[in-house]
C-alpha cells in the first residue's frame, strides 16, 4: 500500500523559493560573473523560476542555460532501454564564471557528478555551487552536498520524492508500507 505525504504546499513552496533567491542574491550580488544552469530534466522548471525571479529583482540579464548529462551518467550503458538525451541549451562559455547548478532533488549525488563532468566540456568555471529544492540527506553515494537547500527531508531508500512545479505546485513523499 502506498502512502503519499505532502511536505510542501504551493504557498510554502513559494516561500522556500523566495528564500533561495534571497540567498543567491546575497552571495552573487549583481550576477555579472554568475550563471544559472538547470539540470535536465527535472531541474529545468525550478531553474527557470529562480532565474526569472532573479532577473526581475535585479533588473539585469543573467546568464541562463540547461545542461543534459545523459551521456555522462555512470549507468548510461547499463539500462535495458536506451537513454535519450535532451538538447543542451548552454550558449555561453563557463570559463571564469560562478556557476550555480540547479536540480529539484539531491539523493545519491550521481546525477550531480555526471553534470559536473558534462559542465567541464564548456570550460572551467571560477567556482561551482549546487542548489537543490529537496535534499534527501540519506543514501548519498558520493560526497556531494548542496550549497543552497530548500528543504531537507529524511527518507528511506525505497521512498520517492515527487516535485510538481507546474499548475498547483506541491512536493510529496511517496512511501510504500513495508509488511513483515
Amino acid at each position: 500500500m502506498k502512502h503519499k505525504r505532502l511536505i510542501l504546499d504551493s504557498d510554502l513552496l513559494e516561500i522556500v523559493i523566495q528564500r533561495l533567491v534571497i540567498e543567491l542574491r546575497e552571495n552573487h550580488g549583481d550576477f555579472s560573473q554568475s550563471a544559472i544552469i538547470g539540470l535536465q530534466p527535472r531541474g529545468i522548471v525550478l531553474a527557470k523560476m529562480i532565474h526569472q525571479q532573479l532577473e526581475k529583482q535585479t533588473g539585469k540579464k543573467i546568464l541562463y542555460g540547461e545542461l543534459d548529462s545523459t551521456f555522462y551518467r555512470d549507468d548510461f550503458r547499463r539500462t535495458g532501454k536506451p537513454l535519450i538525451p535532451n538538447t543542451m541549451f548552454l550558449e555561453f562559455i563557463v570559463e571564469d564564471k560562478k556557476v550555480i547548478l540547479i536540480d529539484d532533488v539531491l539523493y545519491t549525488g550521481r546525477s550531480v557528478r555526471s553534470a559536473l563532468n558534462a559542465l567541464a566540456d564548456f570550460g572551467r568555471p571560477l567556482n561551482t555551487e549546487l542548489l537543490t529544492l529537496i535534499d534527501r540527506r540519506f543514501n548519498r553515494e558520493l560526497p556531494i552536498q548542496p550549497d543552497y537547500t530548500g528543504v531537507e527531508v529524511d527518507t528511506r531508500a525505497h521512498d520517492k520524492v515527487i516535485v510538481e512545479l507546474t499548475d498547483d505546485k506541491k512536493v510529496w513523499i511517496l512511501t510504500e508500507e513495508q509488511t513483515q
